[in-house]
């Protein structure tokens, strides 16, 4: 190797390294703050402290109803992601493998979804489902309920573009070979695309869980009682308090961080190889 090589590797390695720091740092401060009291936090300090029991306890404590948040935000995520997963991945699926005139036509519709800002949508959002709580075979979709915190996610126009893109690489000749032996539509769907898919499905699922996890806008505008108030909604209030416990902030946070950091080092794989298109038997 060359001296010029040996310098460019140190460079890169340099670079890199410095990155890696600026990256991990937020999530170290976080675990450190959350370890502190509030003033220790205030001050800057950068040594873990023996706070983190008593904030905890604080946190348990308080009239926040922290777990029912974690509970409401766990259902939430759970259910959402299981639904997108069958929804979007069945509308990605049949916009590819089934040809039609009009297939393009609504594909760039749903595209063109995708332009509209959210904020644009809440005032209508919010009329059409406070109409729904005047309807007893709707009313689990109303304002104030979980359902309507699910619904307008579990079809989105990212995921079924994401799963559309990533049909292209399916084999055709799987399906051909399917319908020969006799198949029909749906088990070539459940027990041929699906399982043959599990890598594009672990990056859908990652990226869905993520995102219902952290939703704010939209549960702060739907979900109106405190029972039904989901984790960045509680953690929102405890920041706007009057004197806020930084200490037990930081530890609610760490905890909120939890589920999603499991799933993705879990899927960390998986998800790579989903989200570059790569086809796992």
């Amino acid at each position: 190797m060359s001296k010029k090589s040996r310098v460019m590797n140190v460079l890169q390695y340099v670079v890199l390294t410095i990155l890696s720091i600026i990256s991990i740092f937020p999530f170290f401060w976080m675990i450190i703050a959350a370890t502190n009291k509030s003033v220790d936090v205030t001050k800057g300090t950068m040594v873990p402290g023996t706070y983190l029991l008593e904030n905890i306890k604080n946190l348990m404590g308080s009239d926040l109803q922290y777990l029912t948040a974690f509970k409401n935000s766990l259902i939430i995520a759970v259910v959402t992601t299981a639904l997108a997963m069958v929804v979007s991945s069945a509308a990605g699926y049949a916009f590819e493998v089934y040809k039609s005139k009009a297939r393009d036509r609504v594909f760039s519709i749903v595209l063109l979804s995708m332009m509209v800002p959210f904020a644009a949508l809440m005032v209508p959002l919010f009329r059409l489902f406070s109409k729904f709580n005047n309807i007893p075979v709707l009313k689990w979709i109303g304002l104030n309920s979980t359902g309507s915190v699910i619904i307008i996610a579990v079809a989105t126009a990212f995921l079924i573009f994401f799963f559309r893109q990533n049909t292209k690489t399916f084999p055709r000749e799987l399906i051909e070979a399917s319908r020969i032996d006799g198949l029909g539509e749906f088990k070539i769907f459940t027990k041929i695309y699906m399982p043959t898919m599990k890598s594009t499905y672990a990056a859908a699922v990652v990226v869905t869980f993520m995102a219902s996890w952290n939703n704010y806008l939209w549960p702060l505008i739907a979900l109106q009682s405190e029972e039904k108030r989901t984790l960045p909604l509680v953690i929102s209030a405890m920041g706007s308090s009057y004197t806020p416990d930084y200490g037990m902030i930081m530890t609610a946070v760490v905890i909120a961080t939890l589920p999603t950091a499991i799933i993705f080092f879990i899927m960390q794989k998986q998800f790579v190889a989903g989200m570059t298109g790569s086809v796992k038997g």
